[in-house]
């Protein structure tokens, strides 16, 4: 079947294209984790301003490995093992510097600054160090719900190996601070707008 070259039908293809300004993330702390020895507790409006705060991050990628094996003079390729890459989403600095430092009491947690040690072991979710985190890729209209959200990346069993260091300077002159944070996680799911999960979900909430 040859393509067309309509423009018309290029626009009927494309609609108003999928911008990559239009997301929504959605992360939560495991209380587990941030509870503990640290004594703090996660709010809903912790998680939201988390959220709010995120200022880039990403759809995940993923990589299917390769065998070679030779064969008289040639390469055969055979498909090997699935890898996940890390995940970096990035956060503005807020006031009272309350969302970095959520982040550094979740990797205090997992392995301890001064003692070397480790409150939590198991990556578990209920009572573990880690958590699943949404990325939304929004449809422009009105707020975000299951209606524009055109498709939802889960990942499962994440959690922070690095928090970047912040640059301070006296000729930073109007910046706001910003900071990334690293992720691992065990795999990602995908679901379409009509199954996507909602927003405002509890804490370590399975969709």
């Amino acid at each position: 079947m040859a393509l067309s070259s309509k423009i018309s039908d290029f626009i009927s293809s494309v609609g108003q294209g999928v911008k990559p300004n239009m997301f929504q993330v959605e992360l939560f702390f495991p209380a587990s984790a941030i509870g503990g020895n640290q004594g703090t507790t996660v709010s809903p409006q912790d998680q939201e301003l988390a959220n709010l705060l995120c200022k880039s991050a990403a759809l995940p990628a993923s990589n299917i490995g390769v065998i070679e094996v030779p064969f008289r003079g040639r390469t055969v390729k055979i498909a090997g093992d699935r890898t996940f890459d890390t995940w970096s989403p990035t956060f503005i600095v807020d006031k009272d510097m309350r969302t970095r430092a959520l982040f550094e009491q979740w990797m205090e947690s997992i392995n301890g600054h001064a003692g070397n040690t480790a409150d939590l072991l198991t990556p578990d979710n209920s009572a573990g160090y880690t958590a699943d985190i949404l990325v939304h890729q929004l449809e422009k209209g009105s707020e975000p719900t299951n209606s524009n959200y055109i498709r939802t990346y889960k990942l499962w069993y994440a959690f922070p190996t690095n928090v970047s260091q912040i640059d301070l300077a006296y000729d930073s002159n109007d910046q706001i601070e910003e900071f990334s944070v690293e992720f691992q996680y065990s795999y990602w799911t995908t679901e379409d707008a009509a199954n996507a999960p909602r927003s405002g979900l509890p804490v370590n909430a399975d969709v």
